[in-house]
């Protein structure tokens, strides 16, 4: 059984024991879980539901490692560069995106 839901204006295919990153939210420090209510598809194998956009009634319950302080997790270290013709325009800066570390624990249609 799988699913596809929408989290943080991306779209990522789910399955029960997947370790996923998120897009970091606003949840409570001492939460346990969280609810992904935003599912755009469920496949079971033979049936597939599909939402218009969404499914209702439809959530996936994901758990973190922890707590919720300690999933929080950090990307990969990017450098975007700016670049201009011109002599001694050339900027680079640093960036790291933080996200939340989540294991999918339930799929329900």
């Amino acid at each position: 059984m799988y699913a596809v839901i929408e989290q943080g204006s991306k779209q990522y295919k789910v399955a029960e024991g997947d370790r996923l990153d998120i897009d970091l939210t606003d949840i409570s420090p001492d939460a346990k879980t969280i609810e992904l209510d935003k599912v755009l598809l469920i496949s079971d194998g033979e049936k597939v539901k599909i939402g218009n956009p969404f499914l209702k009634g439809a959530k996936v319950t994901a758990s973190f490692k922890t707590t919720a302080q300690d999933a929080v997790v950090k990307g990969k270290k990017l450098y975007p560069t700016h670049f201009r013709k011109r002599k001694n325009s050339k900027r680079r800066t640093g960036h790291r995106q933080k996200y939340l570390q989540v294991v999918i624990e339930k799929i329900e249609a």
